[in-house]
């Protein structure tokens, strides 16, 4: 091109010249701040005594890693001993109600097929004398028609028919083998609460448990669990200590697998980041990569900087 200058070689090595073609890339930019590290809210928890009482065992030091559901502390409270020893009490006399429940049935049970085979038998008995009362009413009708016997004596043998069916009805209704029926169905809903009211027994000891959000052991006490997994912090409590009110501070379990940075960012470079862009954090000597999850939406007073988390 005109007016262009020509340099040869070894000038352009001397003077460190480089030509390149040019090509499509993509540029690195970078924003450079400082930052101080955080734990996420939800990755922080501090464990509490969910009840009044006194804390018996505790099954952690600071600094020990623990699992979301390991036992970390046990407490002792009178409240929860009462309501043990109440539900033992209930579950006791529901099964005592419950033995007695199920000899009765039993006892129903024999004296229903008892009255049945004596109903049965007097059934049976009875059938027959009315067949028996019948064919002589039938023989005295015929003989009555003709002459044959007074009619006084056909109507005693109406009578005594009339007496066998009667017989036959109350043997086919027998009253002792209806009470013996009813006295079964009794005996059967009575085993049927019982076994409800053992069932029933500890219902408020487990619901309370339930509520408290721990686990109860033979002895009454309530073992306390990690709510999440982590690094025991600090522990706020000593063995044998008590607490008048629940939610008395035991110990803080951290989760550090990943934490939270919050930076300043300049308002001119906002439009160079976005949520999801990687970013590079050096604390001490070591480096981290991480990732922009929020982007605060107001700008700070006269320094014109905005939070963002990574």
């Amino acid at each position: 091109a005109a007016g262009s200058i020509q340099i040869d070689m070894a000038t352009a090595k001397r003077m460190g010249l480089n030509v390149t073609p040019v090509r499509r890339q993509s540029l690195a930019l970078s924003i450079k701040t400082t930052g101080q590290l955080e734990t996420a809210s939800n990755r922080k928890v501090e464990v509490t005594t969910p009840i009044t009482g006194t804390v018996t065992q505790l099954l952690v030091q600071p600094g020990d890693k623990v699992q979301a559901g390991q036992p970390v502390a046990v407490l002792s409270s009178s409240e929860i001993a009462g309501l043990r020893v109440d539900s033992i009490q209930k579950r006791s006399e529901a099964e005592a109600d419950l033995r007695k429940a199920e000899a009765d049935l039993r006892l129903a049970q024999q004296n229903t097929v008892r009255q049945r085979q004596i109903a049965s038998a007097d059934l049976q008995q009875a059938r027959s004398q009315l067949a028996f009362a019948q064919e002589k009413y039938d023989r005295d009708r015929d003989l009555l028609k003709v002459g044959a016997i007074p009619r006084r004596q056909a109507l005693e043998t109406e009578t005594q028919l009339m007496e066998a069916k009667s017989v036959v009805a109350k043997s086919a209704s027998r009253l002792e083998f209806l009470q013996a029926e009813s006295n079964l169905q009794k005996a059967q809903s009575d085993v049927s609460l019982a076994r409800s009211r053992i069932q029933l027994s500890d219902a408020g000891y487990k619901a309370r448990l339930k509520q408290l959000g721990g686990s109860a052991n033979t002895n009454g006490t309530v073992t306390i669990k990690a709510p999440i997994s982590g690094t025991v912090a600090d522990r706020e409590i000593t063995l044998g200590e008590s607490g008048e009110d629940a939610g008395k501070p035991i110990m803080t379990i951290l989760n550090d697998r990943s934490v939270l940075v919050t930076a300043n960012v300049y308002e001119k470079d906002l439009a160079q980041i976005q949520v999801g862009q990687q970013v590079r954090v050096k604390v001490a000597s070591r480096n981290f990569v991480g990732r922009i999850s929020v982007i605060g939406s107001v700008v700070e007073g006269e320094t014109r900087v905005v939070p963002v988390k990574a």
